[in-house]
């Protein structure tokens, strides 16, 4: 057994960031179901795309100190005593210490009673009962003494290339920005002046003292109209918050806040409209610190599907699982009757990947990059995700939906044609297509899980056919996938790869097996930083890209589920425990942890991290009820 050492990301993670911008865990995440909003420590919103996920960003700073951001908070203080989630929401609080007073500072993208069509974002889907505001909602109260706040608001529309033209009404009170074809509304009870292209208010509050801001992209730029409209629309955001995490059930377990958490930011980053989820909320925050490792995540990939839908059926939301498997019956095929990799949250096919030269990037980690040019790719593992999808709802519903089994169809014979060609692998690797096995594993899934839902169907001639491809795809990859009776990452290394810990997650062997438990200890003992894991070695594999990256987080928890599946119990509960003591000081995680620095890369809040997290917990707690019978 490997000796896990305690890691140095224990040092204080803003210690190591890169000035002048705050470390990526040291974000804050609030949303509507249609966007979200990255809020730094100093009170600043750096990051908030209007009016979708994937629309350009009006406010940028993540990306460029230049391209907008929108501040309240105390004048001349940028760091606040604490700050956190009110409970069972996405709702934020700050604390303010300031040499006269206190103050306390709540932030929320608002929730509604749904009141007719929504013109912005069109649903596709059944409308809600509640549903998003269009506007951001930001009260401060003065707890004692009496402190000066301030509102900053300077949007740069279209990724920081279009500055705003402000309007100010002559009440000083409201006023408009218009730029790249988008009009905002500011509305606040502090009296506000235009200062070039930013406004901005000040004003001294006393103890019991309150204000608000608000900005609004709503239809007709409705706006809360005075503090006490403010404060009602955020409770009524907690209260939507708190009723729907309500429905899922959560484990009376000591991870259920960070379950919970998960739950959480998994459905703040779930387009409501259509109930496609994306991978992350940002474009471009660098997996490798100051290198090229920077990606558009504003999608929906195919592949996130299965880990979707374990989730939400683990935690019983129900209604959420199908939204989400309605969105993938939904989107359109390529030529061959094959899914995409990725769609856009709309559903469109086309994400032409560009680059945005005049933003600086996080940190001068360049280029930023607008869509992903990995849409088009080939990646043969995308078949076993769908499949492996609609064979957890099948089985949980008991019913197969008759529009998914033409699905079911097309994805198996896909799969079926396919399997014996190289791709690019799980990781979208720009280099050499290989054979590479974590897409062999998936061609088999596809075959395995089709098999099974034909047999629910009562299609016995169908079973009897796919789940002999299925048997004919696993002897393969363990003829040519395995050496020294471990998983390799394709079929011409010896190099290892964390997809291969797949196998253990979806059945490909049993627990049992020596070759599972021999590819999973590996994975441990080889492919790890600091007891954290490397999807692989760069300077193993040609991934067509420079530099090193950081331990995938996905892949850690993917190890503590093979640890538990293989019956490692007490290891599994171990690493699970270190990959929750590195989560950001508000319990989310970005795709990556940098074992050395302690610090957070890439997108954030990253959905996959938290999708995986919400799996191992539940495979040890229900590993744990059964040692307890």
């Amino acid at each position: 057994m490997t000796t896990i050492i305690e890691p140095s990301e224990r040092a204080p993670q803003s210690a190591a960031a890169p000035s002048p911008f705050p470390p990526i865990a040291e974000y804050a995440f609030i949303s509507n179901c249609h966007t979200g909003a990255l809020i730094a420590p100093d009170g600043a919103v750096d990051w908030l795309c209007i009016p979708a996920y994937d629309a350009p960003s009006a406010f940028g700073s993540l990306l460029d100190r230049q391209a907008g951001s929108f501040r309240l908070g105390p004048f001349g203080i940028s760091h606040p005593t604490a700050r956190a989630y009110e409970p069972g929401t996405n709702v934020l609080v700050s604390t303010w210490k300031t040499p006269t007073g206190w103050v306390v500072v709540r932030d929320a993208l608002t929730m509604g009673p749904t009141t007719g069509p929504d013109t912005i974002t069109p649903h596709t889907r059944p409308p809600a009962d509640e549903d998003a505001e269009h506007v951001l909602v930001r009260t401060v109260e003065c707890l004692e003494g009496e402190v000066e706040v301030e509102v900053v608001c300077e949007p740069v529309f279209d990724y920081g290339r279009a500055p705003a033209s402000w309007r100010l009404d002559s009440d000083r009170h409201s006023a408009e920005a218009t730029g790249a074809g988008q009009t905002i509304r500011l509305v606040s009870d502090v009296a506000l002046g235009i200062e070039g292209e930013r406004v901005r208010g000040r004003h001294v509050l006393n103890a019991g003292g309150r204000a608000y801001c608000a900005l609004s992209w709503a239809e007709g730029l409705e706006a809360p109209v005075d503090i006490d409209d403010a404060t009602a629309r955020i409770d009524a955001t907690v209260r939507f918050w708190r009723s729907w995490l309500g429905r899922a059930r959560i484990p009376d377990h000591r991870w259920r806040d960070p379950i919970q958490r998960s739950a959480l930011a998994i459905k703040g980053l779930t387009y409501m409209p259509t109930g496609a989820t994306v991978a992350a909320l940002t474009t471009s925050l660098p997996e490798t610190p100051g290198g090229e490792r920077n990606w558009d995540y504003r999608y929906t990939w195919m592949r996130d599907s299965t880990f979707t839908l374990q989730a939400l059926h683990f935690l019983q939301l129900d209604w959420e699982a199908d939204e989400f498997m309605q969105f993938v019956a939904d989107v359109e095929p390529t030529a061959d009757g094959s899914l995409q990799i990725m769609y856009g949250i709309d559903g469109r096919r086309d994400l032409t990947e560009s680059t945005r030269d005049d933003l600086s990037g996080y940190a001068g980690a360049r280029p930023v990059r607008i869509g992903n040019g990995a849409f088009d790719q080939r990646q043969n593992d995308v078949f076993g995700s769908v499949l492996d999808s609609i064979y957890q709802h099948t089985r949980h519903a008991q019913r197969l939906p008759r529009r998914l089994w033409p699905i079911v169809q097309t994805q198996a014979e896909c799969a079926t044609k396919v399997w014996r060609q190289p791709d690019q692998g799980i990781w979208e690797a720009r280099g050499k297509p290989q054979q590479y096995v974590s897409s062999k594993l998936m061609c088999w899934v596809a075959l395995d899980r089709a098999a099974s839902i034909a047999e629910i169907r009562g299609d016995p001639a169908q079973t009897t056919a796919w789940r002999a491809v299925a048997e004919e795809i696993r002897t393969d990859v363990l003829e040519h996938g395995v050496k020294d009776n471990v998983l390799r990452q394709h079929y011409d290394t010896a190099s290892l790869d964390a997809s291969t810990l797949l196998a253990a997650s979806f059945g490909f062997l049993p627990p049992d097996d020596d070759c599972l438990r021999a590819s999973v200890l590996a994975i441990r003992d080889e492919l790890t930083e600091d007891g954290f894991v490397l999807r692989y070695r760069t300077d193993e594999t040609d991934d067509g890209l420079s530099g090193k990256e950081g331990t995938f987080l996905i892949c850690s928890f993917w190890l503590v589920s093979a640890l538990a599946v293989i019956g490692e119990l007490q290891q599994a509960r171990d690493m699970m425990e270190r990959l929750l003591r590195i989560s950001s000081p508000l319990g989310l995680y970005a795709e990556e942890f940098d074992a050395a620095t302690g610090r957070h890369l890439g997108n954030f809040p990253q959905a996959f991290s938290h999708l995986a997290l919400i799996e191992a917990a539940a495979r040890i707690v229900l590993q744990e009820r059964l040692k307890e019978y």
